[in-house]
């Protein structure tokens, strides 16, 4: 399919998300639930590296999500919500940046609810990438979505149940019973921290090495590369000797598991694999700040702000009360004492 013609004033550019030859699904042929799908895009302009941090979320969401989407200064909401309609999109991620803030917000379309999160600190896919000794990034990570991991949100605040509700709706369900491993790839995690209230938004991807084979024998049967044994007196050296970092590599039962089928030329069904995670980007240290009723509009169930200054008001009227109390009790000492010098008088 070719991309939709722009030719009428407000028309949103937008590359289909089904691929050319296999058109993805709508619903998912196992639970018989909607796929979810998105649009990632901004509602203001964006310097660069915001920009590049939009392209990390598509690159996230991806294989449901439209990867090549063009928006333009005249775009409204609407334009976006009339094209997610035939194409069965069913959420929003929209980048704001202002002069003091930079927000995401994700929303359920058509009717919301949505939630506005304010970034407090955001690393690109690429710095991720430069700050590691091997990147990880193979071509076929992103073409199954990932696993969503919630840590922290059991609680019993409705601002935090939306949001739990939101983020697993996000990313398709999983069956337990039916899935196949080798599509188990990719990992976002998010953990809430209660005291601060931020959440830490990691993305990983998973690899699994058999435990107790060295690093060369691996590589050997991964890639299929003659190996180097200039420097070797047998053969049975190199099966021997063991590779950099391969024998304590991921031995650590808590991180082992045994796998029901095999994965790869390596993993193999019955044996022990260790389950690593590497970190891909984009990674974001973000606080929700708003739940809104409807898409971007309608009643507010929780506001941040308001909440802070009904603290702030609570506890200067307590505070307000306290002296109210010391300024009473320091009144009755004073009367007490009067009523004690005028005994001592009629007494004399």
């Amino acid at each position: 399919m070719g991309r939709f013609k722009n030719n009428k004033k407000g028309r949103v550019n937008v590359k289909p998300i089904a691929m050319k030859k296999n058109n993805q699904p709508n619903v998912d042929h196992v639970t018989g639930d909607k796929i979810p799908k998105s649009f990632v895009f901004s509602r203001t302009k964006l310097p660069a590296s915001v920009k590049q941090l939009q392209m990390d979320l598509r690159k996230l969401m991806l294989p449901y999500t439209a990867l090549s989407l063009k928006e333009k200064k005249r775009n409204t909401l609407r334009d976006f919500l009339n094209v997610s309609g035939p194409m069965g999109v069913t959420h929003f991620l929209m980048l704001k940046k202002t002069a003091s803030a930079l927000s995401l917000r994700v929303a359920r379309t058509p009717q919301g609810p949505t939630l506005t999160f304010k970034i407090h600190q955001y690393s690109l896919a690429s710095d991720i990438a430069q700050s590691q000794l091997r990147p990880r990034c193979p071509p076929d990570l992103f073409k199954n979505p990932p696993l969503i991991v919630l840590s922290g949100f059991g609680t019993q605040e409705l601002h935090l149940k939306l949001a739990t509700i939101m983020f697993q709706n996000i990313f398709p369900a999983i069956d337990i019973n039916t899935v196949k491993l080798s599509t188990c790839q990719r990992l976002v995690l998010l953990n809430y921290n209660k005291d601060t209230k931020l959440i830490d938004f990691r993305h990983y991807s998973i690899r699994l090495q058999p435990v107790g084979v060295s690093r060369r024998l691996r590589k050997f049967v991964e890639k299929h590369e003659v190996p180097d044994l200039r420097n070797l007196q047998d053969v049975s050296d190199f099966v021997t000797k063991a590779g950099y970092g391969s024998e304590s590599e991921g031995d650590e039962e808590g991180a082992t598991v045994t796998l029901s089928s095999d994965i790869g030329r390596v993993n193999r069904g019955s044996t022990k694999s260790a389950v690593k995670l590497q970190e891909i980007g984009p990674r974001m240290t973000m606080q929700l700040v708003k739940v809104e009723e409807g898409l971007c509009s309608g009643g507010i169930i929780f506001d941040e702000s308001e909440n802070g200054d009904e603290k702030i008001a609570k506890k200067k009227q307590n505070e307000d009360i306290e002296e109210e109390g010391e300024e009473g009790s320091e009144e009755e000492e004073e009367g007490e004492e009067g009523s004690e010098e005028e005994m001592d008088e009629d007494l004399e």
